[in-house]
C-alpha cells in the first residue's frame, strides 16, 4: 500500500511539475469573476453584452462569458481561455449566475409552507463568538435542535388536531354537522334519515385511521421535498484541499461540531486559522447531519400521528370492565411509542455538524430504521383504532388540550434556556455592534416558535369555523389553540405600530439629511425635489440599522401574548364570582372577537398564499420576488431543521471555490473576485474555502455588501470582526464600495494598519446633484444597483490587480494556429 501511495504521490508531482512549467511558458490573463447579489440576474446584464457564452455549469447554476472573450479549446484549456488576448483590454470578466437555485422553478413557492423551519435554522447561527467554551457553544446548538424538533411536533399535531379532532372526531359524529358535509357521509354514524351513514368505516377509532392519513401524507410530503433536495444541494462535494493534520482542542470561534454530545461519532474541535468556520473544509458539505436529522424529524412526525391515533383507544380501553387483551395491547403500544421516541430525541442530541474535515459517511442503517420503525409503530396503532369497540362514540374533543400546552410550555424552557447560554458566550467576547447583545439567537428562535403556534391556532380555528358555521355544533379545536389564534389580530396591531413609529423616525432623519444634502453641494443651484428626493433615500436606508429594536419589540409582544394565551388556556372554565364577575365578561367577549377576527385572517392569509404560489408558477418575476425571501434565509446549512428551505451556498460555494482554484491553477493570472450583495457573502465564502498558497492571489472587491452590517451583527460566530480581518489577512487585498443610500450594503470595518483600509469612502448617490456636461439629464439615485456605473468601481478594480502583482508584463505576442 505504501509503495503504491509513494507511485500515486510522484505521478501527483511530476503533474503539477508540468503544470507549473506550461503555465511559465504561456501568458497570463486577468479575470474577474462577478458574483451578483438577491433578486437574480441575467448573465447579458452582469457582462453588459447581449452575446454570453455558457463556460461552466448547467441550468441551475452556471458561468458566463462575453462571446468575444471566449476562444478555442482546441488547447486543452477550456472555453474563453485564449492566451492570445490583448491585456490592454483589461481583465476577462465572467459572471457566474445562481438566480435559480432560489427562484428558478415555480414549485420554490411552496417554500413558503416552511417558514417557521427555515426561521429556527437561522437561531442555530446567529449564536455568538464562543472562544475557548466548546462545550457551551455546543449546548446552545443542541437546545436548538431540540427547539426545531418540537416545532416539527407542533405542525403535526395541528394537523392531526384539524384532521382528526374536527373533521374524524367531532363533525363526522355529529349527524348535523355531517350533513353539512356530504364528503363526511361514510364516516358519519348511523342516524334516521341519513342514507348512507353507519357504515363500517362509522366506528371511532376507524374514523380516526382514516383522517390519519392527512397528517401522514404531510409528514411524507416535507420528508420527500428534504431528500430531493438533498440530493440536489448538498451532494455537491466542495474543494478538497488534501489530507488535514489532526488536531485537538476547542476552535478558536467554538466548535465544529456544534451540541454534539459524548460519543465514538462525536469529533473533537479544530482550530482555524483563518478566524472563521466557514474556512473549514466540511462546512458546506452537510449529507450526513441533514439525513440523520431529517430520519428522526420524520419519525417524530409518524409518531404524533400515532400517538394521536392510539390516545383515545387507549382511554376507551382502560376504563372499568374493559376488555383485558386490548388493555394490554394499548400499554404495549404506548410502551413503544415512549421507546421510539425516546430514541428519535437521543438521535437529535446525540451528534452536531462535523465540519473539520469532509464527512462523506453516511449512517444508512439509522436513516433507514428509524423512519420505518415509527412507520410500524403507526401501522400498529391504526390497527388497533381500528378494533371493534361496542359502546365507543365520539363526545367533545379528542385529548390534545394537555399536548399542546406540554409543548407550549417546553418550547419556552427551552428558549429561556438558549437565550441563558447565549447571554454566557456574549460575556466571553462582547461585540456592542452584535445584534441585541448576544440575544439574537433566542429571539429568533421564540419567533419560529410563536410564528409554529399562530399557524396551527390559526388554521385549526378556520377549520372549525367553516366546518361549524353558526350551528355550535362542535366542541372546536383545543382551547390554547384558540388563544393562539386570538393573538393574531394584537400582533398585527403591535406591527402597525411599529412600523407607524419607524415611518415618524424616518420622516424626522430625512427632514435631517436635507441640510446635509445641501451642505455637500455648495455653489450648486438648489433644487427642494432634488434634495428631499436623496435625504428621503438616505433616511429609508437607514431602516436596516433599527431591525434589532424591531426584532426586540417583536420578541417581547410575543412573550406576553404567549403567555397570556397560556394564561387564558388554563383559566377558561374558571368562572370568578363577586367583583371579577364583569370584567371576566369583558376579558371573555374581547377574546372571542380577537378569535373570530384572527379566523378570518388567517383564512385571508391562506388565499393569498394560494394566488400568490399560483401567480408564482406562471409568472417569471413573481419567482424571482419569492426567491428573494430565501436569499438571506437559506444561505446558511441545515444544521437545526432538516426541513427547512435547502442551502443554495452548499451548491454555489463549491462552484465559485473549483472555478477560482481551477483558474489560478491553469491560467497562472491576477483573479478579482467581484461580488454585490449577498454574492459578496458568497464570495467571501468562496474565498474562506479555497488553499492559504491560491487565497492569496485572489483580490476580493465587494459593493453594496451586508457582510457587517447584517451578517456581522446578526451571525458573529461566523462573520464578527476577527473574522473579517482573517479574511483581510487571507486574501491578497480587498476593497469594499458602498453608498449612503443603501439599504443593505454597508462598511465592513476592517481596519489594518499595515495595509491600505478596505472601505471606500462613500460613493456620491447620486452621480451628479445637477444637469452637467457629463451628466445633462439628471442622474437616477441608484441606491442597492449598478455599482458598476460608479467610475470608482474601474479606478478600485485595477488598483486591486495593480496591488495583486505590482510589476505589469509586458505586451505578449499572439499565438498563431
Amino acid at each position: 500500500m505504501e509503495r503504491a501511495r509513494d507511485r500515486h504521490t510522484g505521478r501527483h508531482e511530476d503533474r503539477t511539475a508540468e503544470r507549473r512549467t506550461e503555465r511559465s511558458a504561456e501568458p497570463e490573463t486577468d479575470l474577474e469573476l462577478l458574483v451578483h447579489g438577491v433578486g437574480g440576474a441575467t448573465p447579458e446584464g452582469m457582462l453588459g453584452d447581449p452575446r454570453t457564452v455558457r463556460v461552466a455549469g448547467d441550468d441551475t447554476a452556471a458561468v458566463f462569458r462575453r462571446a468575444e472573450d471566449t476562444g478555442p479549446a482546441a488547447d486543452g484549456r477550456g472555453p474563453g481561455e485564449d492566451p492570445g488576448r490583448d491585456p490592454g483590454r483589461g481583465p476577462v470578466r465572467e459572471a457566474y449566475v445562481w438566480c435559480n437555485l432560489t427562484s428558478g422553478d415555480g414549485s420554490r413557492a411552496l417554500w413558503l409552507l416552511l417558514l417557521p423551519f427555515m426561521v429556527v435554522n437561522l437561531a442555530h447561527w446567529m449564536r455568538p463568538a464562543a472562544p475557548g467554551r466548546p462545550r457551551t457553544a455546543r449546548l446552545y446548538g443542541l437546545l436548538v435542535r431540540l427547539c426545531a424538533l418540537t416545532l416539527t411536533v407542533l405542525l403535526v399535531a395541528a394537523a392531526c388536531e384539524v384532521a382528526l379532532d374536527l373533521v374524524a372526531w367531532q363533525c363526522a359524529g355529529v349527524p348535523a354537522c355531517a350533513r353539512r358535509h356530504t364528503w363526511l357521509d361514510f364516516l358519519a354514524p348511523a342516524a334516521p334519515g341519513f342514507p348512507g351513514s353507519g357504515g363500517w368505516w362509522s366506528a371511532p377509532g376507524r374514523r380516526l385511521a382514516v383522517a390519519a392519513t392527512l397528517p401522514t401524507a404531510l409528514t411524507g410530503l416535507l420528508w420527500y421535498l428534504s431528500r430531493r433536495t438533498w440530493r440536489a444541494y448538498e451532494s455537491h462535494q466542495p474543494l478538497s484541499h488534501g489530507p488535514e493534520p489532526d488536531t485537538d482542542g476547542p476552535a478558536p470561534d467554538g466548535p465544529a461540531l456544534d451540541g454534539a454530545g459524548p460519543g465514538p461519532d462525536a469529533e473533537a474541535p479544530a482550530p482555524d486559522a483563518q478566524g472563521s468556520a466557514l474556512a473549514r473544509p466540511g462546512f458546506w458539505y452537510g449529507r450526513r447531519l441533514v439525513a440523520r436529522l431529517r430520519a428522526a424529524h420524520t419519525a417524530a412526525g409518524l409518531l404524533t400521528v400515532a400517538a394521536s391515533v392510539a390516545v383515545p383507544a387507549t382511554r376507551f380501553d382502560r376504563r372499568p370492565g374493559g376488555p383485558a387483551a386490548l388493555d394490554a395491547a394499548g400499554w404495549a403500544l404506548t410502551a413503544a411509542l415512549l421507546a421510539w421516541a425516546v430514541a428519535v430525541a437521543a438521535v437529535v442530541c446525540r451528534r452536531g455538524r462535523s465540519e473539520n474535515r469532509l464527512d462523506q459517511r453516511l449512517d444508512r442503517h439509522l436513516v433507514r430504521s428509524l423512519p420505518l420503525g415509527a412507520l410500524t409503530l403507526l401501522l400498529l396503532a391504526l390497527v388497533y383504532a381500528g378494533w371493534s369497540r361496542p359502546g365507543w362514540q365520539s363526545a367533545g374533543r379528542l385529548p390534545g388540550d394537555p399536548a399542546f400546552g406540554a409543548l407550549m410550555l417546553a418550547q419556552g424552557l427551552l428558549v429561556v434556556a438558549l437565550a441563558a447560554v447565549a447571554r454566557t458566550l456574549y460575556r466571553r467576547r462582547p461585540d456592542p455592534r452584535a445584534g441585541m447583545r448576544g440575544l439574537g439567537g433566542p429571539a429568533v428562535a421564540l419567533l419560529a416558535c410563536a410564528l409554529g403556534g399562530v399557524i396551527s391556532g390559526g388554521v385549526a380555528q378556520r377549520v372549525a369555523d367553516w366546518l361549524d358555521g353558526t350551528r355550535a355544533l362542535l366542541t372546536g379545536p383545543p382551547v390554547l389553540l384558540t388563544w393562539q389564534a386570538s393573538a393574531i389580530p394584537p400582533l398585527l396591531a403591535v406591527l402597525l405600530l411599529l412600523a407607524a413609529r419607524l415611518a415618524a423616525h424616518t420622516a424626522r432623519l430625512a427632514r435631517a439629511e436635507r441640510a446635509r444634502v445641501r451642505h455637500e453641494h455648495p455653489g450648486e443651484g438648489e433644487d427642494p425635489s432634488r434634495t428631499r428626493a436623496i435625504a428621503h433615500a438616505r433616511a429609508m436606508a437607514t431602516l436596516t440599522d433599527r431591525a434589532p429594536w424591531l426584532i426586540a419589540a417583536l420578541t417581547a409582544t410575543t412573550l406576553l401574548l404567549g403567555t397570556l394565551a397560556l394564561a387564558g388556556a388554563l383559566a377558561t372554565g374558571k368562572t370568578p364570582d363577586g367583583a371579577a364577575h364583569r370584567a371576566h365578561h369583558l376579558v371573555q367577549a374581547t377574546a372571542e372577537t380577537c378569535q373570530a377576527l384572527g379566523s378570518w385572517l388567517v383564512g385571508f392569509g391562506f388565499l393569498l398564499f394560494v394566488t400568490w404560489g399560483r401567480r408564482a408558477y406562471k409568472d417569471a418575476s413573481a419567482r424571482r420576488t419569492i426567491g428573494i425571501l430565501w436569499d438571506v434565509g437559506t444561505f446558511w446549512p441545515r444544521a437545526a431543521h432538516p426541513f427547512a428551505p435547502p442551502c443554495y451556498a452548499e451548491r454555489a460555494v463549491p462552484d465559485l471555490t473549483w472555478r477560482m482554484a481551477t483558474w489560478t491553477g491553469r491560467a497562472g493570472g491576477r483573479l478579482v473576485l467581484s461580488g454585490h450583495s449577498q454574492g459578496s457573502v458568497l464570495a467571501a465564502a468562496a474565498a474562506w474555502q479555497l488553499p492559504p498558497s491560491v487565497r492569496g492571489r485572489v483580490a476580493l472587491l465587494t459593493y453594496g455588501s451586508p457582510l457587517e452590517r447584517l451578517y456581522g451583527r446578526w451571525f458573529p460566530a461566523h462573520f464578527g470582526p476577527p473574522a473579517l480581518a482573517a479574511l483581510h489577512q487571507g486574501v491578497g487585498c480587498w476593497r469594499n464600495l458602498y453608498r449612503r443610500t443603501d439599504p443593505i450594503g454597508g462598511p465592513v470595518r476592517v481596519l489594518d494598519g499595515t495595509a491600505p483600509d478596505v472601505d471606500h469612502e462613500p460613493l456620491a448617490d447620486p452621480l451628479a446633484y445637477g444637469r452637467t456636461f457629463e451628466h445633462p439629464l439628471p442622474a437616477p439615485i441608484l441606491g442597492h444597483s449598478d455599482y458598476q456605473a460608479d467610475p470608482a468601481f474601474g479606478r478600485e478594480r485595477a488598483r486591486l490587480l495593480a496591488r495583486l502583482r505590482p510589476e505589469v508584463p509586458g505586451p505578449r505576442p499572439r499565438r498563431d494556429g
